[in-house]
């Protein structure tokens, strides 16, 4: 009998790497110093965070050690980014652009911007995710200072363009942040290449720990601090580091950095086992984003007739999602799902199932046995839901 549950939702966490834990394990224990303090455990521990950062630098292409600060997380850093870069160069009546599926954490920052007298426009984006370049050309204004657009949506894994953005804005004195959270495990990275000036990443999306994460900041970008009172991060980030966890942040980092395209084609190769397996035992369902500019362990499915919340209850072994972690316990409808011109309807039938580096074959075809038997049967924790199996699939179906 199966005892184990079978993750399909590393986008909203990837499980801790053993490798990157027995790289934090030291300084959990023997190596606990303060790296602020001058005397030998507090070296060791300085020294352990300036190794994390030159492999953080390396993942991410920055140029210098200084262009990296240590957070919290992506949430953090977001927030950081926006906040600290339009108080840095911003007047009340200046103008951000972003676009209508950023993560929450720039949308809620956004709106505080709004509260301090900036103007914000959230662009809207193709109905399959994409946001196109032209767009966010025509909302640029004078007061222009800033453009935050995501490199890859977690709900839909949708890839944004952000080197013809960055084109768009180069020479017009704009900054462009975004949100790498999602596309750091698995896609090409150079901060040089997208033209982006301030990124933001998490810990826990790549094997690493929860609780840290980091914000590339262009050299020459000025930003205010958001956390005061201390001189940690170069004064822009105060507050004792968490030295196990930006080593373990730092040694995921180097693992991707020797193994992120294996990774990548690896996860790509069982997503798409995954897709056609479903594709040939649910004709109806429909993958939502664009397939060829997407995450390679991202399948948003929808499935017409079916409820997902009662789905994943149903589904005990099974770890898959209905979109977004920030989302859980919410009645209103995904924003990114809205965006993309969905109903409600359509909304609460669609899943997320998201591939990781430790997804196995064995995996795949356990998910495919259970959605398949629970959606033909109409088995639910609540309540039975249809499934109807008319004989025309409707477009944007998995059938190939």
């Amino acid at each position: 009998m199966r005892t184990t549950v079978t993750y399909l939702d590393n986008q909203a966490t990837t499980p801790l790497d053993r490798r990157v834990l027995g790289a934090m394990l030291p300084y959990l224990t023997e190596m606990y110093g303060n790296p602020s303090s001058p005397h030998k455990q507090g070296r060791q521990a300085a020294e352990a965070v300036c190794v994390a950062r030159q492999q953080v630098q390396t993942l991410l292409g920055a140029r210098r050690q200084s262009e990296i600060l240590f957070t919290a997380g992506a949430t953090e850093s977001n927030h950081l980014a926006l906040v600290g870069a339009t108080t840095a160069v911003c007047q009340p009546g200046d103008h951000v652009v972003t676009t209508a599926i950023e993560h929450k954490s720039v949308l809620a920052t956004c709106d505080r911007l709004t509260r301090g007298g900036v103007t914000v426009t959230r662009v809207p984006v193709e109905p399959d995710g994409r946001v196109d370049p032209a767009r966010i050309e025509r909302a640029l204004t004078p007061r222009t200072s800033l453009v935050s657009v995501m490199h890859a949506n977690n709900e839909i894994g949708t890839v944004q363009p952000l080197e013809e953005i960055a084109n768009i804005l180069r020479g017009r004195g704009i900054l462009l942040h975004t949100d790498a959270a999602q596309s750091i495990g698995t896609l090409r990275f150079s901060v040089d290449r997208l033209g982006v000036d301030l990124a933001s990443i998490s810990g826990h999306k790549i094997y690493g720990p929860k609780g840290v994460g980091a914000l590339y900041v262009r050299h020459g970008v000025q930003i205010e601090p958001q956390v005061e009172g201390g001189g940690q991060e170069r004064g822009l980030r105060a507050g004792t580091l968490n030295v196990p966890g930006i080593v373990g942040l730092g040694y995921a980092a180097h693992l991707l950095t020797t193994q992120r395209a294996q990774d990548a084609q690896r996860i790509f190769d069982l997503r798409e086992r995954l897709r056609l397996l479903l594709a040939r035992e649910l004709p109806h369902a429909r993958v939502n984003g664009n397939l060829e500019h997407r995450l390679p362990g991202n399948l948003s499915l929808t499935i017409p007739g079916m409820d997902s919340s009662d789905l994943i209850a149903a589904l005990p072994d099974l770890a898959i999602s209905s979109g977004s972690a920030c989302h859980t316990g919410q009645t209103e409808p995904s924003h990114v799902l809205t965006a993309i011109g969905f109903n409600r309807t359509d909304a609460r039938s669609t899943l997320r199932l998201s591939l990781g580096r430790f997804t196995t074959p064995q995996d795949i075809h356990h998910a495919v046995a259970c959605l398949v038997s629970a959606i033909r049967s109409g088995r639910t924790s609540q309540s039975p839901f249809s499934y109807h199996t008319d004989d025309a699939a409707p477009a944007g179906s998995i059938r190939t």
